[in-house]
């Protein structure tokens, strides 16, 4: 599979769009409907469930992990007859953080759906890659992963409603509406289950914030990749921020969102959101420099989104082929003092992200 991947990554990009015409776009009139519209959509062109989290173990242990299944349909031998052509392609990557000792353990998966090694289902969320795999029954997420360092097997319960993101569900990335995706978030999730390190298995307790976003034209053209962050708060709330970079590094398009405890929804226009770089880590791998502090401005209020670790960047070359960073985070309100946590994502840095 993986002489395939790399000539997808090396098909002109012209060529993918001459063949692929048909991708549908994201439209503001298509409401977002539920339990359908938690599974797949396989005639977009780009699909992800994002989950990440904070757990203790029974010695109060804090772990961070991140769980990602990518869908993506490259748009060509679509009319083939073969069952080996390549109409969808299935990723993963998965992580978890141990701040306190300063390690990042992190893996991943590639394959095309079908031969029962991947799949992604259309019904509800159903994501399969070998034996790793996020299934949603009834309103409970089981995770399952085993890699050589670790093994995730995790169960996330909804507590609260379905936040759509954007307006109705439909978040725009960029000047234009054609760029744009489909995204909803599933903010406090409680999470139980057991982590497996080299050190033994632990059972564990947390939260996590879990989005789902498809898409045929995610980025402009002139965008290289984002600085997003969601953090579930202390208060019961949630907050979603993000904006997406050119090649300068200044803000092409910006947004987010606020849920108050009370259930009250704010939605944030482009330019009611600022993220100013506080500090700098560079990666001593790929050389990009990241910045692991921050200072968020939103209308719900002015933050700061601290690293807990600063090398959490991920390389996944071996599957979709980006360099990026994905951390641990805590976030800190105005009079210094903790008010939330979550992740904190980082495209681009390292080399222009293409979706």
């Amino acid at each position: 599979r993986r002489p395939f991947l790399i000539g997808l990554a090396v098909l002109p990009l012209g060529q993918r769009h001459a063949i692929a015409a048909d991708w549908p776009m994201v439209r503001p009139d298509v409401p977002l409907r539920f339990p359908r519209d938690h599974g797949a959509h396989p005639a977009f062109r780009t699909e992800w469930w994002y989950v990440t989290g904070q757990v203790r173990t029974e010695n109060a242990r804090a772990l961070g992990f991140q769980i990602t299944f990518f869908r993506s349909r490259p748009g060509f031998q679509e009319h083939s007859l073969s069952r080996f052509a390549p109409k969808q392609l299935l990723f993963a990557h998965a992580a978890i953080a141990d701040a306190a000792h300063g390690r990042l353990r992190h893996d991943q998966r590639a394959a095309r759906a079908g031969f029962g090694l991947a799949e992604a289902a259309e019904a509800t969320t159903d994501v399969r890659i070998d034996d790793w795999s996020l299934v949603l029954e009834g309103d409970r997420y089981r995770a399952h992963l085993a890699s050589h360092e670790f093994g995730l097997d995790l169960e996330l319960a909804a507590s609260q409603p379905v936040l759509l993101q954007g307006k109705g569900g439909v978040s725009r990335k960029g000047p234009t509406p054609a760029h744009a995706s489909y995204y909803y978030s599933r903010p406090h999730l409680t999470v139980t289950g057991q982590v497996s390190l080299s050190s033994g298995r632990s059972a564990v307790r947390g939260e996590a914030w879990l989005d789902h976003e498809w898409s045929s034209e995610y980025l402009a053209p002139a965008a290289v990749g984002w600085d997003w962050t969601g953090l579930n708060l202390a208060d019961g709330g949630a907050l979603m921020a993000f904006r997406i970079r050119d090649d300068r590094g200044a803000p092409l398009w910006a947004g987010g969102s606020h849920r108050a405890a009370s259930g009250a929804i704010r939605v944030f226009e482009p330019e009611a959101v600022r993220f100013e770089p506080v500090r700098w880590w560079t990666s001593p791998r790929s050389g990009a420099r990241y910045p692991v502090q921050w200072q968020v401005q939103t209308p719900a209020g002015t933050f700061a989104v601290n690293a807990l670790l600063d090398s959490q960047e991920l390389d996944s070359s071996g599957s979709t082929g980006a360099i990026y960073w994905e951390g641990l985070s805590d976030l800190m309100g105005a009079t210094g003092q903790p008010v939330g946590k979550g992740y904190l994502e980082m495209t681009g840095y390292a080399k222009p992200l293409r979706l």
